[in-house]
């Protein structure tokens, strides 16, 4: 579909949207404040999160670092225990490293400028609007999946949200319905209206405040948008770890920044010839990432000394940890389970 520059129905639609979202949008406690820095962190911790289930880390998170000076001067892995049970510890990672940005190429102030968030580590087109928008009333659409979702039923719009230019085409489509000087309330309404209404599977149609508006409710088409045609490949990954221990102690040591769990603690992955004897118990683990599916196979060994396993923690340089100490330490959730139920047994 071609869309119309001059068509002055767009404004209306974006008004109406607005009278909506004035009534029925959510209250949140992010939504009380234009603090930068908490927009930051919220969208971060929602880009892969519902809100349902992360609120309580966002405000467990805010509590322990409510500003970009604590959270730049927090130890990595006190950053990465926080971030526990959100997953995509990548996430995380890159908040660290984009709080010590900020204080060193900022000198402390977020900045303002669309183009200076966009530099941050882990800050993308939307995410980068989104604070722009809200924060600093910069009149830029925040698109992301609820906005292709919305604006293509709306429009009956069948351009490929997988084609690398859907973000500016949308963001065009968009900004022609945002009333102005009212960018943050637009982009907030439009979130709202995609994941509690106008949801991927099962929209709530008869519940829509555009659905008068709407080409492909009119159509009864709203299940074929939007349109894409590139799926992502699913990788099959094996991986093999050893969980070599001594009595109640193990041994662990941080993963590279590269790869799958950057940073996170995981068990050896191989272990002397002499010791394979001693392999008791093989655990065979299937985690799903977005992506990828995981087989993970777990030998389990344990040393006849303490002197073999000190010299093995030394030679590979692992940390000693037990039961109890390993809270402290952020794991892959299938090598944190499989921590707890070896403990539990």
């Amino acid at each position: 579909m071609k869309t119309n520059k001059q068509n002055p129905d767009f404004l209306h639609i974006g008004k109406k949207l607005l009278y909506w979202y004035n009534f029925h949008g959510r209250d949140l406690p992010f939504r009380k404040t234009q603090n930068p820095y908490n927009i930051w962190i919220c969208e971060i911790v929602f880009q892969q999160t519902r809100i349902q289930q992360g609120l309580s880390h966002y405000n467990r998170f805010i509590e322990r670092f409510p500003d970009v000076k604590t959270l730049s001067e927090s130890n990595l892995d006190e950053v990465l225990l926080y971030w526990k049970g959100l997953g995509y510890y990548s996430r995380a990672i890159n908040i660290h490293k984009a709080s010590q940005q900020i204080m060193t190429d900022f000198k402390g102030e977020f900045p303002e400028n669309y183009d200076d968030i966009l530099k941050l580590k882990g800050v993308g087109k939307y995410t980068a609007a989104a604070i722009s928008s809200i924060c600093f009333g910069k009149q830029i659409p925040a698109v992301d999946g609820n906005f292709y979702r919305v604006l293509s039923r709306l429009f009956a719009d069948d351009f490929d949200i997988s084609n690398h230019k859907a973000n500016e085409y949308f963001s065009e489509l968009a900004f022609r319905m945002m009333p102005e000087n009212s960018a943050g309330t637009f982009n907030q309404a439009m979130m709202d209206l995609g994941s509690e209404i106008c949801k991927p599977k099962n929209p709530l149609c008869e519940k829509c405040p555009l659905s008068n508006d709407c080409l492909a409710f009119s159509l009864s088409k709203v299940s074929l948008f939007p349109v894409k045609t590139k799926k992502v490949k699913i990788e099959n990954l094996q991986l093999k770890y050893y969980f070599v221990a001594f009595e109640n102690q193990f041994l662990i040591r941080r993963r590279q920044d590269d790869f799958i769990w950057k940073n996170l603690y995981e068990f050896p992955t191989e272990i002397p010839e002499k010791f394979e004897h001693l392999i008791s118990k093989t655990t065979i683990l299937k985690h799903k990432l977005t992506h990828k599916n995981l087989e993970i196979t777990i030998d389990s060994v344990s040393l006849p000394s303490k002197s073999d396993f000190e010299k093995f923690a030394e030679e590979g340089n692992f940390l000693v940890t037990d039961f109890e100490n390993s809270h402290g330490k952020s794991f892959p959730k299938p090598l944190e389970n499989y921590i707890l139920n070896r403990f539990s047994d």
